[in-house]
């Protein structure tokens, strides 16, 4: 008992104490640290809440909080789409089922005012979006009729986006884009429709028939008509030929006329201007035999041969 060499124990527990103290006072200052540490993802935005209160928006980052009194409620930012499926009418009160979606994002700068009036998306697409969107569906469906919706589909999403604008123009969102992702018509109407369709295109194939022989038809007579135009074109052609032979024929004959007539009538007055050259010529055409009958009186049997 009265050994000095013995080691001192509750020097030894009080160490052991202080190092536990030490760790534990470590790993609550990082648990301290990293709960004041938080981060935004993008495409969102923080709204910070004081014990239960929205006090600010923060944008996409790294940011420090109160631990333990402030809380961070992320508010997606990018574009959403919602999509309703409801029971409407046509303009002839028949019924339908329709499929709707909307495209749809918050307004960065106006996303705090939307959470502190809705307390976050789900509760604005409740209460406020999906009700507005099913009422302007059934608007629009209402002013078409069933057969306008099936051909017109544009016309009526247009005039979706024209009614659900009017009534959103006061929440703090921007609407994108609606699309009628289906429509479906009571099953008598779509047989109608069907058996209509089918009777056009059965008219339309009889009128393209009946165009493809009246076309026919006409090639036809086209080619008669270039067939008679090229045979007139033919004998015209022909018969302006013999025309002009004629006429160069006739000219020829009439220039050969003028020319035998010319020459008669220069040789009559060289004949008719030289008495020697007529004896000359009855000389050549003589066949040297005397005549045997002389009748008349002063009927020469020679030539006067004293004429030059």
């Amino acid at each position: 008992m009265n050994d000095n060499n013995l080691p001192d124990l509750t020097a030894s527990v009080g160490k052991k104490k202080g190092l536990i103290i030490s760790v534990i006072a470590m790993v609550l200052a990082v648990f301290l640290v990293m709960s004041a540490m938080y981060t935004v993802d993008e495409g969102h935005v923080g709204i910070i809440k004081r014990f239960g209160e929205a006090t600010e928006q923060v944008n996409p980052g790294l940011h420090t909080k109160i631990p333990f009194v402030d809380s961070v409620e992320m508010l997606e930012i990018r574009t959403r789409k919602n999509v309703e499926k409801l029971r409407a009418a046509t303009h002839e009160q028949m019924p339908l089922t329709a499929e709707v979606s909307i495209n749809w994002t918050v307004i960065r700068t106006e996303a705090f005012d939307l959470f502190k009036s809705y307390g976050g998306l789900t509760q604005f697409e409740n209460r406020i979006l999906d009700p507005k969107l099913r009422s302007a569906t059934k608007d629009a469906l209402a002013r078409y009729k069933a057969e306008e919706l099936i051909q017109n589909r544009s016309q009526v999403i247009a005039r979706i986006e024209e009614l659900l604008l009017d009534e959103m123009k006061a929440y703090p969102v921007k609407l994108d884009s609606a699309q009628i992702e289906d429509l479906v018509l009571p099953q008598k109407y779509i047989q109608s429709i069907e058996t209509k369709q089918t009777e056009k295109n059965l008219a339309a194939a009889e009128k393209h028939r009946l165009e493809r022989q009246k076309l026919e038809a006409q090639r036809e007579v086209n080619t008669a008509m270039a067939q008679r135009d090229a045979a007139k074109a033919k004998a015209d052609g022909k018969a302006y030929s013999i025309k002009i032979e004629a006429q160069a024929e006739a000219e020829a004959i009439k220039l050969k006329g003028l020319a035998e007539a010319e020459a008669m009538q220069k040789k009559a007055e060289a004949i008719k201007n030289n008495a020697t050259l007529v004896e000359y010529m009855r000389a050549q055409q003589w066949n040297g035999q005397m005549p045997t009958t002389v009748m008349g009186s002063d009927q020469g049997i020679l030539w006067n041969m004293k004429e030059k």
